[in-house]
């Protein structure tokens, strides 16, 4: 997948489907996966602080007679859960079979999206297996500049300029996720080269004090032997 951005993918359940990555201009992704009737499926993103996130998903249903999947039936539909940095919770809402979620991010760092059907086991007994697109937009992508004009009467020239600066504003949120990473990296670096110096510290004391509690006890049993 042609992207800049790391994206991760984490399966909470055994017996993970495929999933295929189509190519998408960052930070918008596009894929499908399957997933079961009890199956459970978390995604990472990492994004910055306040930015926007849309995300639309439908669900195709397995149909052995066809061989195939099928779009699904009204009655079946899909949880999302959002989780920020810190595991808090801050979207969790059941949506149908096609469904379409935002949310903003106000902590930057690695986001958890989860998806799992609400579908009971007469929804799914013809097959137990569903395929899952979901199509991920982050930051100025999740504008629609062509309703946008329309909205405000912008010239082609002024949306041009609009969506330059949208794209601005964007960088200048990732480079400020970039800093925000590089210095909880260094934060991390720092502290794992005190507690190693320490710890050698420690260990060198603990040689001193070794070697002359190691020194008086051999003088100690020279004297009671009369050899010194």
């Amino acid at each position: 997948m042609v992207t800049t951005k790391q994206f991760d993918m984490m399966l909470t359940v055994p017996h993970a489907g495929i999933i295929i990555l189509f190519a998408c201009l960052s930070p918008c992704y596009a894929l499908y996966f399957h997933i079961g009737e009890t199956e459970k499926k978390c995604f990472i993103e990492e994004i910055p602080d306040e930015t926007m996130v849309i995300g639309k998903y439908r669900t195709q249903l397995w149909d052995k007679q066809t061989g195939s999947f099928l779009p699904a039936t009204p009655g079946l539909g899909m949880h999302v859960e959002i989780k920020d940095p810190d595991t808090k919770i801050i979207l969790s809402r059941q949506y149908g079979s096609d469904g379409r979620f935002t949310f903003t991010s106000h902590t930057p760092g690695e986001h958890q999206i989860c998806l799992h059907s609400n579908s009971t086991k007469m929804v799914l007994f013809a097959g137990g297996k569903l395929r899952v697109h979901l199509d991920i937009q982050v930051g100025e992508h999740t504008n629609n500049y062509p309703e946008i004009a329309a909205k405000d009467k912008l010239t082609e020239l002024q949306l041009r300029a609009r969506q330059l600066l949208d794209q601005v504003e964007q960088i200048q949120k990732e480079q400020n996720y970039q800093r925000y990473r590089e210095e909880r990296f260094r934060m991390t670096s720092e502290s794992t080269n005190q507690r190693v110096l320490w710890w050698s510290i420690a260990q060198t004391v603990i040689l001193i004090i070794t070697g002359i509690w190691q020194m008086k006890h051999l003088k100690s049993f020279f004297e009671a032997k009369k050899l010194v």
